[in-house]
């Protein structure tokens, strides 16, 4: 059965319009703090995960070290992060927030938090047990096929392209 805009099924359509809603509305976010998406989600790595060396801050985003070094170096210059040494081994840097530097968020994610506050209220305990259940596990997923995703993209961005002779 479809929902005559697509071949997918109404869970897929409904799965792939609900994810293009979540990404939206992170940019919407991030335009309304005044800050670039990529930056708002490095943030909120770092408040959830806490200080991490440019590197893993690099694997936790998905981006390269070099794209994530120069997301810190923007941030630093704007005040919301600081490198500092790690205590145990000072040959490692560690990036963190600025205390106090972050952009208050709480004015502007309570339009969604209304919405979503309405949605759930549709739904009893066992309901909403599942739909944590189910939150709890796709988040790793994401992760998972995220990786994949970049693994499967690497991979083709290193072969030659067809009717090119590889280098040798």
């Amino acid at each position: 059965m479809t929902d005559g805009r697509s071949d997918e099924p109404d869970a897929a359509a409904a799965f792939r319009r609900y994810v293009d809603a979540v990404v939206l509305h992170g940019q919407a976010t991030a335009d309304a703090v005044g800050l670039h998406a990529t930056d708002l989600y490095a943030l909120g790595v770092l408040a959830a995960d806490g200080r991490l060396t440019c590197g893993e801050l690099a694997e936790r985003t998905g981006l390269t070290t070099g794209a994530a070094t120069r997301l810190v170096d923007r941030m630093e210059r704007a005040g919301l992060v600081r490198r500092t040494a790690d205590g145990a081994d000072r040959r490692r840097v560690l990036v963190e927030p600025v205390p106090g530097a972050l952009p208050d968020l709480d004015a502007v994610l309570d339009p969604v938090r209304a919405e979503l506050a309405e949605v759930f209220a549709g739904f009893d305990a066992r309901e909403l047990a599942v739909l944590a259940e189910y939150f709890a596990r796709a988040a790793p997923a994401f992760r998972r096929a995220s990786q994949q995703v970049r693994g499967r993209s690497a991979a083709r961005r290193r072969r030659p392209a067809s009717g090119q002779a590889s280098p040798g």
